[in-house]
């Protein structure tokens, strides 16, 4: 699968993290920074990861920062991008099942690494249910 990510300083631990077990599990992964873990602006580098993922040329993204929140707010101002905040593996299961969240937030301050990547795994593992929740999905499109 074909991922972007991207994080401000205080996700940078983590991104790097991720970004290395993602690829090491075959996945093919577009960085969007930062460089390194000095401040930056969050917007500045999640809207290039949620820009992505709206135009197609990621399937998904993760966008990672102190708690997540600044992030899935930025990606969500991104038409196409829909971005969900998850602190556990049921959030993160219920974003993919019935929100087609294509974009993961998390905070490098609020979940251990470990669970960070049982999350990330599940998040890209879930399937959308479609059914019900596809009337939904094509509301939030159509109305942003």
């Amino acid at each position: 699968m074909k991922i972007g990510i991207g994080s401000d300083h205080a996700g940078f631990k983590y991104r790097n993290v991720i970004r290395d077990h993602l690829i090491e599990a075959g996945h093919d992964v577009m960085d969007f920074g930062p460089e390194t873990d000095g401040r930056c602006d969050y917007p500045d580098l999640i809207f290039p990861v949620a820009r992505a993922v709206a135009a197609g040329e990621v399937e998904r993204g993760i966008a990672l920062g102190g708690s997540g929140n600044g992030e899935a707010m930025a990606a969500n101002r991104v038409k196409g991008c829909r971005c969900g905040l998850a602190w556990d593996l049921r959030s993160a299961r219920l974003m993919r099942e019935h929100n087609d969240a294509n974009c993961l937030a998390l905070g490098q301050r609020m979940v251990s690494i470990e669970a960070a990547l049982e999350i990330v795994a599940l998040f890209l593992a879930t399937p959308f249910e479609g059914g019900r929740h596809e009337h939904r999905i094509r509301k939030l499109d159509d109305l942003a």
